[in-house]
């Protein structure tokens, strides 16, 4: 099976910050008001968290600060108490900032989006770096980390633009490489899925940004990679608007198996719509 080549998004950044900060602008005081999907949090709280992810990433990797750290308390708990750990530094952050008016937090949204742009470029992306969890618990090349990167923004942006009743970022160009990165926590939601050695899944994104993949069972384990040309054992076909939802627990797996075509072994293609791409 042929690999999947690298998901490289480091130039799209500076085009998903400028539909941030214009939407952003464009709100009235009620919109920066209104709930989102994030229990709890406004339009305006998610801008401040996307700022918050900004700073905290350069704090903790371009200027290597790292007095606010993570330690598991043993391997067994090292999801667990990170998942823990991020939430309450979350919560936290958009407490604190709630003080700040929405023309701060954009002014500061274009300043952090110049600095991390900027780090981003000074990066090797082939070069092997932490795990991006919801992939697997392997150390990851740098690229993965920053698809990691796009794929927050995006779909942090995604939350704001509905919560205040504006279209989503959907044009192929941005949204394409969110979903390519998305994809590739299949392998990881079949971690503890057993088969025989070939057996084969195919996952099909129908839309403009979508696109078709191939599960292999191979020495013991899955791989993802390009599509094969020979009959699936299982086969998912779902919708670019579902697919992000449902990687970002937008909709459960039985939602999303309600919008999805499925043939086949049914165990194998529903343990795709077990798929969840975001630490959560």
């Amino acid at each position: 099976m042929k690999p999947l080549d690298p998901v490289l998004v480091t130039h799209l950044f500076p085009d998903e910050r400028v539909a941030l900060l214009d939407v952003l602008r464009s709100f009235d005081a009620e919109q920066w008001e209104r709930p989102t999907v994030c229990d709890g949090w406004s339009v305006g709280d998610v801008a401040r968290h996307l700022l918050g992810d900004d700073l905290g990433r350069l704090s903790r990797e371009r200027d290597a600060y790292t007095v606010y750290g993570f330690t598991a308390s043993g391997p067994e708990a090292f999801e667990s108490e990170l998942l823990a750990f991020i939430n309450a530094g979350n919560e936290a952050w958009v407490a604190a900032t709630r003080r700040l008016s929405p023309a701060i937090v954009i002014d500061l949204l274009e300043w952090s989006g110049r600095e991390t742009q900027a780090y981003f470029e000074s990066l090797d992306l082939q070069a092997i770096g932490d795990p991006v969890t919801w992939a697997g618990p392997e150390p990851a090349p740098k690229w993965l980390d920053v698809a990691r990167e796009y794929t927050e923004r995006w779909h942090h942006q995604a939350q704001i633009r509905e919560g205040a009743g504006v279209p989503l970022l959907t044009e192929a160009r941005l949204f394409a490489p969110v979903l390519a990165a998305f994809v590739l926590g299949v392998p990881h939601a079949f971690r503890e899925t057993e088969a025989d050695e070939g057996t084969h899944v195919r996952l099909r994104i129908a839309g403009e940004a979508g696109g078709e993949w191939s599960l292999l069972r191979s020495d013991g384990r899955w791989t993802l990679g390009q599509p094969l040309d020979h009959d699936a054992d299982a086969a998912v076909e779902i919708g670019e608007d579902a697919a992000w939802r449902l990687f970002t627990k937008g909709l459960t797996p039985q939602e999303a198996k309600g919008l999805a075509t499925i043939e086949g072994d049914g165990r194998l293609a529903e343990q795709v719509l077990r798929t969840v791409s975001i630490i959560a």
